[in-house]
């Protein structure tokens, strides 16, 4: 406390100065010129010495900083207070108080010349390096896939029922001859809920040091590679290791562990196969593993099992999801609750969602899904007094019933969150992209108020990064949903129950080459399903598609783990094809094979490419023909746009709007791209080596939108988007090296929006920002805001807003919060 309140202790000293030689001047009838100057003095430095108290507190600087001119001013206050008791005929005494406030006023001016331009010095050099942390940090997840910490996420807000399981769980945890404990329960039951508050537990914490707390969620289909890399990478180690095969990973992991001197708790959360544990058993001193798992595999000697949920638990977490304490809603009766909470069977998941389903209703509501929650069985059966569970489908079949009909649209999204693997996280900007065809929601907001709705549901998380005020919709690059497995299987379970052929979404998961029956029939299957979610692991070969007639599919959505992957022949008969999402979650940029085929799909209009080499897709140009949308996410770009004599206004011809996020190889932003004039948005975001945009740029005369957000190489913009005149908003948003804004700004005459937060470098604004008449939002940190003041004297609509100091870091995890 005391060295946060350092500067605070000088703020009131100097009022306090300045209080009391205000007072002498306009009591004391004759007073000497040293007192004006130094009420001067002490009024410029008031603001100065706010900004400084502001800055220290919040980095916590030491007292010590300021205690000698804090003495100093105490002094300075005796001075002047022994200077006005003398009276008048004392002229030698006087002066000689004159002097020394003379001197005090010196010293000040002195110590702010010296003392503060040091602050300002050592504060930049520790901006540097903590945006230098941050990028090393962005840098590492993009290579990760995201997966930059293996660290244990925080517990929910709200638990019950956890106490004696986590003491018990604990307990057995820290015997000394328990190195390897399975934590089991069946799905839904709060063993990941669990963990999170074990990792919590100050026990654990006095033995475990934070960087050797390990989590990582392991799921149906891991991939060994990928999690031995992100282990590298938690213990601070972010170069890109290429392992030859799982031995050489594990070799690897074991070598890293025995580095390690302290006790190592490593978690495997949601792990399917006993055998997988083996990979990460290591004869080493003070190392424990914990696994948790639906399984209760018979190898592991010591187990835990965690129970559902006591009827009074039950109860209270009913009542928490379905906000019973809300007054101002509906309260069904007790028996009723009772009834309800029952056949949840104690599964914390069940009466979670199916509480939230039933928040905010009316009694017609509770009592129709009373009925309809009665004429089912319970999840779970008893048996003289011990509770089992029947199967996953029971539980799936209860969750059913807490969701709309299926011709509702919260439902058919939910459905459609099971097209993505388990365990990953689901890009809301690919969900906008699928949505705006099957829903014909050319809006984001209509997806976002969807996927708000899905998460009030508790059907699944929205992870929201920090962002402006105003983009509610127009910026999500880096939000995205999290599902829990079991949410998604009866998402898929949901979508599954009918004939293949008939099947409005068909979403299939394959691992190895272990294929569908119907697969491996010569004939073609015919599908008509809308959308289409194949899934396979690094083992599948491409080799093996299926032969298949998908006439009616608009929605492609492709997930691999592989380096190289080969679009499937039967792109070719895509003729109703209108969005394409690829997404690799393998650790390195994957080649993408027969991408000319989609030459062939007439209706394409959006394609997103997350993780994919670019530069391998146009070997020979394809020609699309209604694409309106490119999305690239860490891709390596290379010479992507480069087709020779061709223009790229001929292969792209309706292309409007072009997204390219965390593509760490674009030094230089294609000069090519430049002409699409039809081009109304472009946004490139997180590329942190991008050092230029090209003067060409003034070429794309139709551009609406420009966002260069977060690209921290960045020096400046080119004086040619002065010829940007359709341009209504500009975000350069935490563009650390831009300094200044064109020269000729102003003659951008149709910009409404100006996103300029976290531009530390930016000083004064151009003569010609008067000129935007129709500029109505700024953006911009607390220094921005006082350029603007300046400003807004000839621009009456501007709105100016101070951007709030954040890092939000929740887009780092992948791991689920439930």
């Amino acid at each position: 406390m005391a060295e946060a309140l350092g500067s605070a202790v000088l703020g009131k000293a100097v009022s306090k100065l300045y209080d009391r030689v205000e007072n002498v001047i306009e009591t004391t009838l004759s007073f000497e010129a040293a007192l004006d100057r130094l009420k001067s003095t002490l009024a410029a430095l008031k603001p100065v010495i706010e900004e400084i108290e502001n800055s220290h507190r919040e980095l916590g600087r030491q007292e010590k900083e300021t205690e000698g001119l804090i003495e100093q001013i105490s002094k300075g206050e005796n001075h002047v207070e022994k200077y006005s008791k003398l009276p008048w005929w004392k002229y030698l005494k006087r002066n000689t108080y004159a002097k020394k406030l003379c001197k005090l006023d010196q010293e000040l001016i002195r110590f702010f010349q010296l003392n503060v331009q040091a602050w300002d010095w050592r504060n930049g050099v520790e901006t540097l390096l903590s945006v230098g942390d941050i990028r090393s940090r962005y840098a590492l997840a993009e290579r990760n896939g995201g997966r930059v910490s293996c660290a244990i996420p925080g517990p929910p807000e709200f638990t019950v029922g956890l106490d004696v399981p986590l003491m018990e769980l604990k307990m057995q945890l820290l015997k000394e001859d328990v190195s390897l404990l399975l934590l089991t329960a069946p799905p839904g039951c709060g063993k990941t809920t669990l963990v999170k508050l074990l990792g919590d537990d100050k026990d654990i914490k006095s033995i475990y040091k934070e960087d050797n707390l390990f989590f990582v969620t392991v799921s149906k289909t891991p991939n060994l590679k990928v999690i031995i890399q992100t282990l590298f990478g938690h213990k601070g180690n972010d170069q890109v290791l290429e392992f030859q095969s799982d031995e050489d990973a594990t070799n690897k992991l074991d070598c890293l562990l025995k580095q390690i001197k302290d006790p190592i708790l490593l978690i495997l959360d949601d792990v399917w196969s006993e055998s997988f544990v083996k990979k990460f058993e290591f004869p080493i001193p003070n190392y424990k593993i914990l696994v948790t798992s639906r399984s209760a595999f018979p190898r592991f000697k010591f187990k835990y099992k965690l129970r559902p949920l006591n009827e009074t638990d039950s109860m209270t977490l009913f009542r928490h999801s379905a906000n019973l304490q809300d007054t101002s809603s509906f309260i069904p009766e007790e028996d009723h609750i009772k009834k309800i909470v029952k056949c949840c069977g104690g599964f914390p998941l069940a009466i979670k969602v199916i509480g939230s389903s039933l928040c905010g209703r009316s009694e017609v509501f509770w009592k129709r899904s009373l009925t309809r929650f009665s004429r089912g069985h319970s999840i779970l059966h008893s048996d003289e007094g011990k509770f089992h569970l029947h199967s996953d489908e029971d539980l799936l079949i209860h969750l059913q019933k807490s969701l709309g009909p299926d011709d509702d649209e919260i439902t058919k999204c939910f459905m459609d969150l099971g097209s993505f693997p388990e365990d990953q996280r689901i890009r809301v900007a690919a969900l906008i992209d699928m949505w705006s065809e099957l829903y014909k929601h050319e809006d984001g907001i209509y997806a976002i108020a969807n996927l708000q709705e899905i998460a009030i549901r508790n059907l699944a998380s929205l992870v929201v990064t920090g962002k402006d005020a105003s983009e509610v919709s127009s910026y999500c690059a880096e939000d995205f949903v999290l599902q829990h497995d079991l949410l998604r299987e009866l998402a898929i379970y949901l979508s599954s129950q009918e004939p293949i052929e008939q099947r409005k979404r068909l979403i299939l998961d394959i691992s190895r080459n272990n294929v569908p029956e119907w697969w491996t029939e010569q004939r073609e299957q015919p599908i008509n399903a809308c959308l289409l979610s194949i899934t396979t692991d690094e083992m599948f070969l491409s080799s093996n598609w299926c032969n298949i007639l998908p006439t009616q599919v608009e929605v492609l959505v492709l997930n691999f783990h592989t380096k190289n992957y080969i679009l499937p022949e039967f792109v070719e008969k895509m003729k109703e094809l209108k969005v394409l999402i690829v997404t690799n979650y393998g650790f390195f940029p994957a080649d993408l094979d027969n991408f000319q085929l989609l030459g062939s799909a007439p209706n394409l209009k959006r394609i997103r490419l997350e993780k994919v080499s670019v530069h391998s897709l146009w070997k020979t140009p394809v020609q699309l023909t209604s694409l309106e949308k490119l999305s690239l996410f860490m891709c390596n770009i290379g010479q992507a746009f480069t087709y020779g004599t061709i223009q790229i206004s001929e292969v792209l011809p309706k292309l409007t709007e072009i997204n390219i996020d965390y593509c760490n190889d674009m030094v230089k932003l294609p000069v090519a791209l430049c002409g699409i004039v039809r081009l109304k948005k472009l946004s490139i975001t997180n590329c942190h080596n991008l050092d230029a945009l090209p003067e060409g740029i003034g070429m794309l005369v139709n551009l609406e939108v420009l966002r260069v957000r977060s690209c921290t190489d960045l020096p400046k913009l080119p004086d040619s988007i002065r010829y940007l005149r359709m341009l209504s908003m500009l975000d350069i948003s935490d563009c650390l090296k831009i300094s200044g804004l064109p020269k000729h700004i102003g003659e951008v005459n149709e910009l409404k929006e100006l996103h300029m937060k976290g531009c530390s470098q930016l000083g004064r604004l151009p003569e010609s920002t008067k000129d935007l008449a129709k500029l109505e939002l700024v953006i911009c940190d607390e220094e921005g805001k006082h350029y603007w003041a300046h400003i807004k004297e000839f621009l009456p609509n501007l709105e100016i807003k101070v951007a709030k100091k954040e890092i939000n870091l929740n887009w780092l995890f992948t791991n689920q919060n439930f």
